[in-house]
């Protein structure tokens, strides 16, 4: 694991046990609809292997095995062994504990063969793998062909003033009110990173060269959130780094 993916791990661990209360205070409780919506349109409807890559504490892979029935089975990976500590208990008092299984790893080193899932998800954590290429790279390779790349990620507003208004609570606001519960840098972090992730166009071509035979993107809530789906094409990457 490079140093960059140890900073990221230790910040997710020490907002571990605030985590998901701030994403229900921050995104006024869309965050739980969001993660609906990316869940609904993973296939197949009823069973399949599904992978969570930075599952955190576990709310899509949760929510998946809940779409998906008893027979389908989930693998949540993270880096941060706090945050799916949090997530292995939710699954206990959800009864799912035989359904889920946790695996610390990186983004950009999944330890799976290829092909092994149906689907790999991923909702707001591809900006915080360090190698965002080898990551997506890595979500194809380790689903089989035909099978979906699902990816939840923050984006910014296109509108003018609902843009102007996004823009001023997710850097001036946000960052405040998370850091009188929680640690304020990773607040401060999430704004930023955001502004650096690319615009919805230019990360569905990644997502392409990744390995996704097609991309469709669908902006949530005012554009605040871009869902993207990829089906992953019968040629793509080996996991080999690029």
């Amino acid at each position: 694991m490079d140093e960059r993916n140890r900073r990221i791990g230790e910040m997710f661990s020490a907002i571990a046990p605030r985590y998901d209360f701030l994403n229900r205070l921050l995104s006024c409780g869309r965050d739980r609809s969001w993660r609906r919506e990316a869940a609904s349109l993973i296939l197949p409807a009823r069973g399949g292997r599904h992978l969570d890559v930075a599952t955190g504490t576990a709310d899509v892979a949760l929510e998946i095995l809940r779409r998906k029935g008893s027979e389908a089975r989930v693998v949540g990976s993270d880096i941060s062994i706090e945050m799916m500590r949090i997530g292995r208990g939710k699954a206990d008092r959800a009864g799912a504990a035989g359904r889920i299984a946790f695996v610390r790893a990186p983004g950009e080193a999944l330890p799976f063969r290829d092909g092994a899932f149906d689907s790999a998800s991923i909702a707001f954590g591809i900006r915080n793998v360090a190698d965002r290429a080898r990551g997506l790279s890595e979500m194809c390779r380790v689903v089989r062909a035909g099978g979906q790349v699902v990816v939840l990620e923050f984006s910014e507003p296109e509108g003018a003033l609902f843009g102007a208004l996004y823009r001023f609570y997710f850097r001036q606001v946000l960052p405040r009110i998370g850091g009188l519960f929680s640690k304020r840098s990773a607040y401060a972090y999430l704004p930023r990173s955001v502004q650096e992730f690319p615009p919805p166009r230019a990360f569905a071509e990644m997502m392409r060269d990744a390995g996704c035979a097609s991309v469709a993107r669908r902006p949530l809530t005012f554009g605040i959130v871009t869902l993207y789906v990829g089906v992953v094409g019968s040629e793509h990457p080996t996991g080999e780094p690029t």
